[in-house]
């Protein structure tokens, strides 16, 4: 078996000790998020990061903006204040405004046109991953040691093996989501038995070879060989064919046992627990509007919508025609 992209990082930027997967003070709700015009994509992933303990527990301590010496744009200080601002703040909703001002360098974003959640999401982890590399001069070895990767990052494995003589070959990816097939699926559990099952690699899908030097037909088996703290699913609702939206219902557990979807699934089970997950209405993907349902740090759930934050139980939450779903171990 060869195996390329793990490489052991020399030196941590963030002691994984430090990163703490429980609330550290308990408290009500924060405010609601006033839409600025077509944000309520931003608003859904502000809310679900705010509710992410570790980055919560990270943000809340300062430990970032204390040691920033970034010019101008950094994501990192903008999120910290932003939490901040939502869970110490006595008004019942706030404007991010400096989400909004800074959007341009967030993504390919505007204010008054509708958005994705799903990108909106990957484009503020990525920028957030920037400004935690930005002082750092050996990025290599860094990349996988930031804090919002220890929270948010894992390693797929792709295993394909050629048909013709048999070789095996390992290749490793970093990832920060799982973007989820649900054409015809009823449940999150066989969507991912979808993910990890084995796809046939033939015609101009072939693989090169070390062995036999050509292109050959190969099985391909990837799987999730190093777990995330935190679980991001994106239950894809494009219809790739069609343009239009998949609107059927897809089951997601409030625990869910990753193990059986990772490269050991004989070994010990790794339980989930589900703490937020965005929904999205309407009947095109293109517009329609967003809104989510987080567990706060006391452990109740609410439905937060754009300037309004209800609280509602774990039912209500299971019943989502969901978009994103988050997990944290």
């Amino acid at each position: 078996v060869t195996g390329k992209g793990m490489t052991p990082p020399q030196k941590p930027l963030f002691p994984p000790e430090k990163i703490f997967m429980d609330w550290r003070l308990k408290r009500r709700p924060g405010a609601g998020l006033y839409n600025l015009g077509s944000t309520c994509y931003l608003n859904v992933i502000l809310q679900c990061l705010t509710y992410t303990p570790p980055l919560a527990n990270y943000l809340l301590s300062r430990r970032h903006s204390r040691f920033c010496r970034q010019q101008g744009f950094c994501m990192m200080c903008i999120m910290e204040d932003h939490v901040r601002k939502v869970l110490y703040s006595s008004a019942t909703a706030i404007r991010p405004r400096a989400v909004i001002r800074d959007l341009k360098f967030i993504g390919e974003f505007k204010p008054d046109i509708p958005g994705d959640a799903y990108e909106f999401l990957r484009c503020t982890l990525n920028a957030m991953q920037a400004a935690c590399l930005s002082g750092g001069s050996d990025l290599s070895s860094s990349e996988e040691t930031t804090v919002i990767h220890q929270i948010f990052g894992g390693f797929l494995r792709s295993r394909v093996t050629c048909l013709n003589c048999k070789a095996v070959s390992d290749f490793y990816k970093v990832f920060m989501d799982v973007l989820l097939k649900i054409k015809g699926t009823l449940s999150l559990a066989t969507a991912l038995e979808d993910f990890v099952s084995p796809k046939h690699l033939e015609g101009r899908k072939s693989f090169k070879c070390s062995k036999c030097r050509k292109k050959v037909p190969a099985s391909k088996v990837v799987t999730i060989h190093h777990a995330p703290r935190v679980l991001t699913v994106c239950l894809g609702r494009a219809d790739d064919q069609s343009s239009r939206k998949i609107s059927q219902v897809v089951a997601y557990p409030e625990f869910l046992n990753l193990r059986p979807y990772m490269s050991d699934p004989a070994a010990e089970p790794l339980f989930y627990s589900l703490y937020a997950v965005v929904v999205h209405t309407g009947h095109s993907c293109l517009g329609g509007h967003f809104f989510c349902y987080t567990k706060a740090s006391n452990e109740q759930w609410y439905k937060m919508n754009d300037v309004s934050v209800e609280g509602c139980d774990i039912h209500t939450v299971l019943e989502q025609q969901a978009y994103l779903l988050f997990y944290t171990r």
